[in-house]
């Protein structure tokens, strides 16, 4: 009997010992508090404290690009404006429970962040956009007493030196920069291989193309379009709008665009209807034409909304490459490029949704 007592003491005591060791085990996986310090985009050095268990993003484009290298984790709050409706942002379709968060201010372009509502859900750091100033991003955190880190997109629908320093600076903070890396160097990739397959191609052999439909503060038909339009330089097509000598958004005088007369015409998914209410009242000057008379009028996703979705623009860019060099592009099918890309930039494929909001990749029919 003393015996057995005493076996039963022991495994007791074992036990105790096992469970000692584990919990210092537990212990001592728990990364350390540790500061460290970045330097954002305006240039700022900003102090956080990582770990970072607790994460708001504000303005334009900055949940997005916080998606692209954490999905929603730790996000524990968004702005009124991403809840409100997610049609055109693939984040908020691959991260629909984002609209169950709590609200951390209105958001929206050229709004200003909500410092009382930000305090509420008590983040370890305030990821912003660019609109944000030095003095404002400085009052900011002020305010809150949370390191508020801008980031930056650089120009809408461009793939730029500013944006993936915003996504690496995102996986510095978050100790995910690896992730940041694999991330940045997908684009870049992408970028590389839209350009390669065409750069043999002389220039007068390239077809010319025009984009309509753009959207440019508020939504607008045939007329609205761009210069030096991202999508058209990065896979090498001759923009008709080019010879203006301007940049950027503009809007045309349509007998232009018949003088132009460009061998395929794009029109933008968010401009759509209103180039279809204007056929409806003026078809003649469409059946003039070239691109309408061969059937050669296309539909393009809307890439700029709340800053540009970069998933989106990259899927655009294949499509408009597949129809406009359909021989260097053989290999790729515009649909499962476009979820590929949303796959690997936000882990879902979001195109099916993409598509019935607006249409997707397909040939238009403007009757």
């Amino acid at each position: 009997m003393k015996k057995r007592n005493l076996a039963l003491i022991l495994i007791v005591l074992l036990l105790g010992v096992a469970a000692l060791g584990g919990c210092a085990s537990q212990e001592s996986s728990t990364p350390e508090a540790q500061q460290i310090t970045v330097t954002d985009t305006l240039g700022r050095e900003v102090a956080v404290t990582t770990p970072v268990d607790a994460v708001v993003a504000v303005g334009p484009g900055s949940l997005r690009l916080y998606c692209y290298v954490n999905g929603m984790d730790k996000v524990v709050g968004v702005e009124n404006f991403e809840k409100k409706d997610s049609t055109g942002r693939p984040y908020m379709l691959a991260y629909p429970d984002l609209a169950n968060l709590p609200v951390i201010g209105s958001g929206g372009p050229s709004s200003t962040p909500d410092a009382e509502q930000i305090v509420v859900v008590q983040p370890d750091v305030i990821f912003a956009d660019g609109s944000l100033d030095k003095a404002a991003a400085d009052i900011l955190q002020d305010k809150t007493g949370v390191p508020v880190v801008v980031l930056n997109y650089g120009d809408l629908g461009t793939f730029n030196e500013s944006v993936y320093a915003s996504i690496n600076m995102i996986g510095e903070v978050m100790g995910m920069e690896q992730k940041a890396l694999e991330v940045v160097d997908y684009i870049k990739a992408c970028q590389q291989d839209l350009e390669d397959r065409v750069k043999d191609i002389a220039e007068e052999n390239k077809p010319t193309v025009y984009v309509g439909g753009l959207g440019m503060r508020g939504t607008h038909g045939i007329q609205s379009t761009q210069a030096q339009f991202p999508l058209f330089t990065i896979v090498g097509a001759r923009n008709v709008v080019d010879e203006t000598g301007e940049t950027g958004s503009l809007m045309i005088d349509p007998e232009k665009l018949i003088e132009w007369d460009p061998d395929k015409i794009f029109i933008d998914g968010s401009g759509y209807s209103l180039v279809v209410q204007d056929y409806e009242k003026n078809p003649t000057f469409y059946q003039t034409l070239s691109a309408y008379q061969n059937g050669e009028i296309y539909g393009q996703l809307p890439f700029n909304y709340y800053a540009t979705n970069i998933d989106t623009a990259l899927a655009d860019a294949y499509y408009i490459g597949k129809v406009t060099y359909s021989e260097q592009y053989q290999d790729i099918d515009p649909e499962k490029k476009a979820d590929e890309i949303y796959t690997f930039l936000l882990g879902k494929p979001v195109y099916e949704q993409m598509k019935a909001d607006f249409g997707g990749f397909k040939k238009l029919n403007l009757e």
